[in-house]
């Protein structure tokens, strides 16, 4: 379960990210910080949280938050150059932003083209 999350916990992630995230996100966020995603083809991807230090549980909650998880993505080889890991599927691919690009894109990490998506709620 996912709890909600302030806006100065969103504008503090952004800060360290170099960039405002999507108002579709940010609205997302804002009434659940992480949980379950779809995208256009149905399938399922975690949503990484933003960092919640408020309280011990949401902390433990947001450990994996969006800027750990871009950091660990920024890793591998052929993660586009200053992408933000946004979700992940649980087999290595995520779903990314592109610096300038409110875009949400499926990246996968066994080298295929980045494929554009949109998310909704499971």
């Amino acid at each position: 379960m996912a709890f909600p999350v302030t806006e100065d916990k969103i504008l503090a992630a952004e800060e360290t990210l170099g960039r405002r995230l999507p108002e579709t996100l940010r609205e997302r966020l804002l009434q659940n910080n992480g949980g379950e995603v779809i995208d256009n083809e149905n399938n399922d991807w975690i949503l990484h949280p933003v960092r919640d230090d408020s309280d011990r549980k949401r902390l433990v909650r947001t450990a994996n938050d969006i800027i750990r998880e871009t950091e660990s993505a920024r890793e591998w080889d052929n993660f586009p150059e200053n992408a933000i890991a946004i979700a992940n599927d649980g087999t290595g691919d995520l779903i990314i932003l592109l610096p300038d690009d409110d875009a949400f894109y499926i990246w996968s990490h066994e080298d295929e083209p980045l494929i554009e998506t949109e998310l909704e709620d499971a």
